[in-house]
């Protein structure tokens, strides 16, 4: 009879062993998937959601008259631009041909357009301080400062 409850009792043991390991391992995916969700959620809200970059077609859609005449370079272009003289937009509206004059330091670089390559890429950009000198809106002065001076007031 005591061999019998020694016998039972180390059966409890590594039947005790087992599921304390497995209760463990249990557990411990449990408390990782819980707390997975959790975790993402709170990456996710703290790192930013990237901007798919647009060709230079996609920036010129929401420009007037499809961006004549404005500035547009690449983004890693430093003190280089393309002033967009002609585009030759395919049906889609995002892909085409564009010609423009370069310009360097906000000075042309050329007297004649030339085509412009990799208008396809995503890595275009609208440069607004090189637009067009009409878009800027015009200052307003008092009428007494435009007015002329009647000849009787000059002498």
């Amino acid at each position: 009879m005591a061999t019998t409850l020694a016998n039972r009792a180390a059966q409890n043991q590594s039947i005790g062993l087992w599921r304390l390991s497995f209760n463990f391992f249990r557990d411990l995916s449990t408390a990782t998937s819980t707390q997975n969700p959790a975790a993402a959620a709170a990456a996710a809200s703290k790192k930013p959601k990237r901007k798919k970059k647009k060709n230079l077609f996609e920036v010129a859609q929401f420009l007037p008259n499809w961006g004549l005449g404005y500035h547009m370079a690449k983004t890693h272009w430093t003190e280089v631009s393309y002033q967009i003289t002609k585009i030759n937009l395919y049906k889609d509206g995002r892909h085409g041909k564009a010609w423009g004059l370069v310009h360097k330091d906000g000075v042309p670089a050329a007297d004649a357009p030339k085509k412009i390559s990799g208008v396809h890429k995503r890595c275009w950009r609208y440069i607004p301080h090189l637009s067009k000198s009409g878009d800027t809106a015009p200052t307003l002065m008092k009428p007494t400062e435009n007015a002329p001076k009647p000849d009787a007031q000059l002498a």
